[in-house]
């Protein structure tokens, strides 16, 4: 019963760990990298389709990404749609290949990136601190039916505590990463 809670607690922090890890991958930084059009939606025969199903995206050099319809008459779509995304990227086709030059971070550009950063970490935080309470509420109905003892409930309490700890430290190794990565010229 015990274990059930401790497990669950650690996959669902693990799971809030990798979800903080996707969040920052879409913040952009100087280095171009394909995750940055990971969000985008093409219209494709009426439906909105991921760009990374019509298209194929590459890295041309470390400020242009490339991006490839699979059919020729997609071109325009595709490059309506990167011009439509919140991105601020402005492609230029040649024949099929789709040329996508990121411009150069500002450095007041690259402070509020740390700032969305920072408040993404911190979500992360809270969100496992959210977790931590579910697993102590569980554990104290647990407690009330008389399912576990008191001192059951404190060591799994310490033990809850210490995963709660160790993700946190994760989220602010991640967070020290990624600020490093914005602020790297």
């Amino acid at each position: 019963m015990i274990e059930e809670i401790q497990l669950d607690a650690e996959d669902r922090m693990e799971k809030s760990l990798e979800s903080l890890r996707q969040d920052f991958t879409k913040i952009r930084t100087g280095r171009a990298h394909t995750s940055l059009l990971d969000h985008i939606q093409v219209s494709y025969y009426g439906n909105n389709t991921p760009l990374s199903q019509v298209a194929n995206i590459s890295v041309i050099d470390s400020r242009t990404l490339g991006v490839t319809p699979w059919e020729k008459s997609m071109v325009q779509a595709v490059e309506k749609a990167i011009m439509d995304s919140d991105l601020g990227l402005n492609p230029a086709s040649a024949g099929t290949l789709i040329r996508i030059p990121l411009p150069p971070m500002t450095e007041e550009r690259r402070r509020d990136l740390t700032k969305v950063v920072r408040q993404e970490a911190e979500h992360g935080r809270v969100a496992i601190r959210n977790i931590r309470r579910d697993a102590n509420t569980h554990l104290k109905k647990l407690i009330k039916s008389k399912e576990i003892t008191e001192d059951e409930e404190r060591h799994a309490e310490e033990f809850i505590q210490k995963l709660t700890d160790a993700f946190i430290a994760k989220v602010d190794e991640q967070l020290t990463a990624k600020e490093t990565e914005l602020m790297e010229v």
